[in-house]
């Protein structure tokens, strides 16, 4: 019985595990490509990205969230993994099954992973750009400026993310298939898409950074866009107006 024990013990995933799959997407990414493809260990490895990309973004976030106060840091560390994931769920189906009607063969766990990939990589970006962002957090007080500061961080984060997406997509698809080429332009549509979705997301669950003229809002009310508050922020930043 005790020897049973050890054995069950040796092989349940610790935290370790789970993190040494990051090591992998960056230094094999095609042999983890490969993987993906045939289908190998699908559970195991979503299983181990997805732990690791909710415990990096909530790091990432609660950097975000610390400008303000306490309730911001926790809120913003539990938000920023929500963020990723509802876009994720959100837009899982549509690239599966446009994928499914020019003839794709890859299952839905297939796209997943490979999904699940892009975030992992974004979230590893992110918290790499964590150091920087602390430094210009206690250096300087602009709030408008750390918030462009992060918009900026979060952009060069997901375009490395899709790049990998990309790559997966591009290594797990058969290049004599003769629905290939429709496929690729869909995976780069899909991409604006999830782009799309996941600004629109991230301004319903806002705030992440705290304003310091404001009280602490889990969230705050519906109105406006995304887009139009960045505009404004670079507006009030060069001095022609003022936003919240």
């Amino acid at each position: 019985m005790l020897a049973e024990t050890n054995v069950n013990e040796t092989r349940r995933p610790t935290t370790a595990s789970h993190l040494s799959i990051i090591e992998t997407i960056l230094r094999e990414r095609r042999a983890f490509f490969e993987q993906i493809r045939l289908g190998h260990d699908l559970n195991v490895k979503m299983r181990a990205m997805l732990i690791s990309s909710v415990m990096f973004l909530a790091l990432y976030g609660a950097v975000l969230g610390s400008t303000s106060s306490l309730w911001q840091t926790l809120s913003s560390a539990v938000k920023l993994p929500l963020l990723f994931l509802a876009t994720l769920v959100i837009c899982a189906p549509t690239l599966y099954f446009f994928n499914l009607i020019f003839g794709s063969n890859q299952s839905l766990s297939q796209n997943i992973a490979i999904m699940l990939t892009a975030i992992t990589v974004t979230a590893v970006v992110l918290l790499s750009f964590a150091p920087i962002v602390l430094f210009f957090m206690l250096s300087s007080s602009n709030y408008q400026f750390f918030k462009l500061l992060n918009v900026g961080v979060f952009s060069v984060a997901g375009l490395i993310g899709v790049s990998f997406l990309n790559q997966g997509m591009q290594s797990v698809t058969l290049g004599n298939d003769p629905g290939v080429k429709a496929r690729r332009m869909v995976v780069r549509l899909w991409i604006v898409v999830y782009a799309f979705v996941g600004s629109q997301m991230a301004w319903t669950l806002r705030p992440f950074i705290g304003a310091p003229s404001m009280e602490f809002e889990l969230f705050r009310q519906l109105g406006g866009n995304f887009y139009t508050n960045i505009v404004a922020s670079f507006s009030e930043l060069l001095g022609f107006g003022i936003v919240r």
